[in-house]
């Protein structure tokens, strides 16, 4: 039990905020200081809010399902990339900074532009299934086995936040990175045998200067995932496989 749930005094938190709207050309970027008494099982997203109503009804951020589901509110929390809904103020110290994630076009204060970099990432990598047969709504669903649809579901668990992307060091440096989240989706479809391509097309994408083996290994993606995913295994998966299939092509 925490101590606010046991009724003690409630903190006073100072909340220091990015403040920037880049479409306002009299607009400079700075930081803008709010206090809030906290509240108990205060999220960072009721605390903006909170802000946003009896102080500044001008502040800029994300949110849609308030439920680490849709993954809208990703920011830098004390240095740290993390979700909004899922923070509470009460694991955090009473004077608390937030920045937008790092990487992604900035829409205004602590909103950034997420979909336009998934969407591009998408894109390069054809993340969608390529069948080698027409579809007939009439056929017999083919079957597939609990262990590899949990494989498949384990990627599909992304919520693509971004966290991963921000605390990505290559990411920062290069905006063609595919990042962890990129690199995921890939093994998704990877695994999933109504995807008909093979190791060699999978080596095109994955193998070159912004896939697997530009990460550096450093594994922040891993520690700051919201849902846990296990990058690192992905991460060691894809660059066995891109190794298996570049020694196999050249022993053929």
């Amino acid at each position: 039990m925490n101590e606010q749930s046991r009724g003690s005094t409630p903190r006073t938190l100072t909340f220091e905020i990015f403040r920037f709207n880049p479409e306002d050309p009299e607009s400079k970027p700075h930081t803008q200081i709010f206090e809030l008494e906290e509240e108990p099982f205060m999220s960072l997203y009721i605390a903006l809010n909170r802000i946003r109503e009896q102080f500044d009804p001008s502040l800029q951020f994300d949110f849609t399902c308030r439920e680490s589901i849709c993954g809208a509110c990703g920011m830098i929390v004390n240095g740290r990339p993390a979700l909004g809904c899922k923070t509470l103020t009460n694991n955090l110290p009473e004077h608390i900074t937030l920045f937008p994630l790092p990487v992604f076009k900035l829409v205004g204060d602590l909103s950034v532009d997420t979909g336009t970099w998934f969407r591009q990432m998408v894109e390069r990598t054809e993340a969608w299934i390529h069948p080698d047969k027409d579809f007939d709504g009439n056929a017999t669903e083919e079957k597939m086995s609990d262990e590899l649809s949990q494989a498949i579901y384990e990627g599909d668990r992304c919520i693509e936040c971004g966290c991963c992307i921000a605390a990505c060091g290559v990411a920062n440096v290069d905006p063609e990175f595919l990042g962890a989240a990129g690199l995921n989706r890939v093994a998704r479809f990877i695994v999933d045998p109504r995807d008909k391509r093979t190791d060699s097309e999978w080596f095109e994408i994955v193998a070159g200067e912004q896939g697997v083996f530009a990460c550096f290994g450093m594994m922040a993606c891993e520690d700051i995932c919201p849902k846990d995913l296990p990058l690192l295994e992905v991460n060691a998966y894809l660059r066995r496989k891109m190794l298996a299939s570049r020694f196999a092509a050249s022993n053929s």
